[in-house]
């Protein structure tokens, strides 16, 4: 599986990372997550070489999914109802979520190859090297934070004595999942950009496309990334306009790319 990061400045020193992952053609035979309990129970295998690795991947897979059709049904719940309520506080906790976290969850541990596109303006050495820090700041980060989230479960499970939906339980319990995955990504990531064997490097000088046949990562610089950040340039960052240009030629999510801009 290959994923396309696309980094590029948005306000100052805040710099944008978000990606779009292309699945390869070998990819096509990656298995479903069971939707039901039987499913799942039969999908589990004591017979894989790591079977405790295999069935938590498993498990987590099927709870997120589980969490991602409840979300859905708030979201078509009507206007004014109690479920309708509960979406908009889900929303208001989701939009506190950093933007590097939704990055690195983006990341899924299948990825074997990265192509960075930056506009070509900036020095690939530096690119390359806020990817590595950003993944590395975040396997600490969301390691440490992982740990809190599960030690956290045990407790909200007292509010279930209450005859109201145990938000801060499915709460936690999202936020253990979504740290969960940041972590992986944030792995995966440093793992790619930090493989530096039998590199070739042409004039970097000239900001040409690193290359190599057996590095899993690509650094290509875009002129034309940076003629829509040169456009779009502003004072207090780049525009909401340049912003949405950039998203639709690159796929990039809009909501995300903003909290970049808007974060300190």
């Amino acid at each position: 599986m290959r994923a396309k990061v696309v980094v590029f400045p948005v306000k100052g020193r805040n710099w944008c990372f978000s990606t779009s992952v292309q699945p390869l053609l070998s990819d096509s035979a990656a298995s479903l997550t069971p939707s039901t309990f039987k499913d799942l129970f039969a999908k589990i295998s004591f017979s894989n070489p790591k079977p405790f690795a295999y069935n938590a991947e498993l498990l987590v897979d099927f709870v997120a999914n589980k969490m991602n059709n409840a979300w859905m049904g708030l979201e078509k719940a009507p206007d004014g109802t109690f479920k309708s309520k509960i979406h908009g506080l889900g929303i208001r906790l989701l939009a506190r979520v950093k933007p590097s976290e939704l990055f690195l969850k983006s990341i899924p541990k299948e990825v074997t190859n990265v192509e960075i596109t930056y506009p070509s303006s900036l020095n690939p050495r530096l690119v390359r090297r806020r990817l590595r820090h950003i993944a590395s700041r975040g396997t600490i980060i969301h390691k440490k934070y992982f740990y809190g989230s599960v030690s956290l479960l045990p407790l909200t499970t007292a509010f279930t004595v209450l005859p109201l939906p145990n938000i801060p339980f499915f709460w936690v319990l999202f936020r253990t999942y979504s740290h969960w995955r940041a972590l992986q990504g944030s792995e995966q990531l440093l793992q790619l950009v930090s493989d530096c064997s039998q590199e070739t490097e042409s004039d970097v000088s000239k900001h040409n496309v690193k290359k190599s046949l057996n590095t899993p990562w690509v650094l290509r610089p875009s002129k034309e990334l940076e003629e829509l950040l040169r456009r779009g340039d502003d004072r207090d960052g780049l525009g909401k306009c340049a912003i949405s240009d950039i998203c639709k030629k690159y796929d990039l999510n809009t909501h995300a790319v903003l909290k970049y801009r808007d974060s300190i």
